[in-house]
């Protein structure tokens, strides 16, 4: 009986020191209100009884014991063919600038830095080591340095954020750019995070998809992906997730976030299209969760369907 307590109590201690440090750590982000459930509820993708976003067609993000096994297998391989052979390059950001050309530094994975119509676009910035709420619990960028420090970059007209995942959402990130930053435009939901950092709330724009909105001559659209969010055990899908369009007289450009394939690729297409250029996810790429990260085929029948005249793969 003695062990049975000395258990229970450790058991007790262990989930409460979780559920403490889960809730008072500011990189797991803010939670969603009643409030804003509803408003949610409003939108035809909100599941009003699982108080929870859905895609545009069904997607399991289930897996069977087989499938987790295998997963965690391929995980703990020592595969050097991962692993880029040379470090990023550095760049000078004044070499770099442009007021007629856009320009595009891609930070690796899904961060790039957009220069167009003379403004300053950040997406998806991820600027530290590692894509987690912990340094302890995820693996660090293979590159030692950035093509651009956070100290070096100049001042930030707009932030679009695709979705609340920690390789594309990063705490640490959002503060060290915060006070050099105009506008930050997010998805339905993610404007929780932004409050819980400190944000001033005049800077944090939510959209929902087809959404669109007008800063200084460059329109955004918030269009759909095919993925999930969630940066809790609990929280899968409280919050939106998505791509962008981003628009001028001069330039088309669309950046997909993460997703599998779909229809809503044509759908974009038809209606912001075509794109001067696209940044497509593929490298994710693996028949377990191809319904979340497009197969490198289908990353290039997206850019078909998108009119796209010169694509980027990203996500790799």
């Amino acid at each position: 009986m003695k062990k049975l307590k000395i258990i229970l109590i450790v058991s007790v201690v262990f989930l409460l020191s979780s559920f403490l440090t889960i809730s008072c750590s500011p990189q797991f982000g803010g939670r969603i209100t009643k409030v804003e459930r509803e408003k949610f509820a409003n939108y035809p993708t909100y599941n009003k009884e699982g108080k929870v976003f859905e895609n545009l067609i069904e997607t399991s993000l289930d897996m069977d014991l087989k499938t987790i096994w295998s997963v965690l297998k391929d995980f703990m391989k020592n595969d050097t063919l991962r692993n880029p052979s040379r470090d990023v390059e550095t760049l000078n950001y004044k070499d770099f600038k442009s007021d007629t050309v856009p320009k595009i530094v891609w930070f690796g994975h899904s961060t790039f830095l957009l220069q167009m119509e003379g403004k300053n676009i950040l997406l998806d910035p991820m600027l530290s080591d590692v894509p987690s709420p912990y340094d302890f619990m995820g693996q660090p960028r293979y590159s030692s340095k950035l093509p651009i420090e956070i100290e070096e970059l100049p001042q930030i007209d707009m932030v679009i954020i695709s979705h609340d995942h920690y390789d594309h959402l990063d705490y640490e990130s959002i503060v060290a750019l915060k006070d050099k930053v105009k506008h930050f435009l997010v998805p339905e939901g993610v404007g929780a995070h932004f409050r819980r950092w400190e944000i001033d709330t005049s800077k944090i724009h939510e959209m929902y998809w087809w959404q669109e909105m007008e800063i200084a001559d460059i329109k955004f659209a918030f269009t759909p992906s095919r993925h999930f969010s969630g940066r809790r055990i609990f929280d899968r899908n409280e919050t939106l997730w998505g791509s962008w369009v981003v628009q001028s007289d001069k330039n088309n450009i669309y950046f997909s976030g993460d997703g599998g394939y779909g229809d809503h690729f044509k759908e974009i297409g038809e209606k912001y299209g075509p794109f001067d250029f696209t940044m497509i996810e593929c490298g994710q790429y693996d028949e377990r969760w191809n319904h979340i990260h497009m197969l490198p085929e289908q990353s290039v029948q997206a850019c078909i369907d998108l009119k796209s005249k010169i694509s980027m793969p990203i996500h790799w």
